[in-house]
């Protein structure tokens, strides 16, 4: 059973894209060494398998912490006192949270304008919050 998270006010304090890039930089520094040790191990260092085997840790990562299972918060995240919330302050079900996910995809593959767009909206949400509604707010 997943535990009861409190609700955030939507109108609390919202985080910009510095601090929110911090974060990912560590989570990604973290998905890198796991997937490189596991690349070693079940592929002999094969890069090429190990690409498909590093999306799949991303996706199951990003899924598992942004959603209420997780907390909604990923480890670089809860390093930064950071929670991923939807707009009414309610956390993330994983349907939102793999919503989430592929609309930072898409926020990525359009030379990151989807993200840095963090920088310069007045709610600091980037396409991917927008596309799922959520927020990243203080923890």
């Amino acid at each position: 059973m997943a535990s009861v998270l409190p609700v955030v006010p939507p109108t609390g304090e919202k985080i910009g894209f510095l601090t929110r890039t911090l974060a990912f930089i560590v989570d990604a520094i973290l998905l890198g060494v796991v997937n490189g040790v596991l690349t070693s191990v079940l592929f002999g260092g094969d890069l090429a398998r190990g690409q498909g085997l590093g999306t799949i840790l991303g996706l199951a990562y990003y899924v598992y912490f942004w959603s209420s299972a997780g907390g909604g918060q990923t480890l670089g995240m809860k390093a930064l006192s950071l929670r991923v919330v939807k707009t009414d302050g309610s956390a993330l079900t994983v349907t939102g949270a793999i919503i989430r996910y592929v609309g930072l995809i898409i926020a990525f593959f359009c030379l990151f304008i989807g993200v840095i767009w963090v920088a310069f909206d007045a709610n600091k949400q980037g396409w991917h919050d927008k596309i799922a509604g959520t927020y990243v707010v203080k923890a």
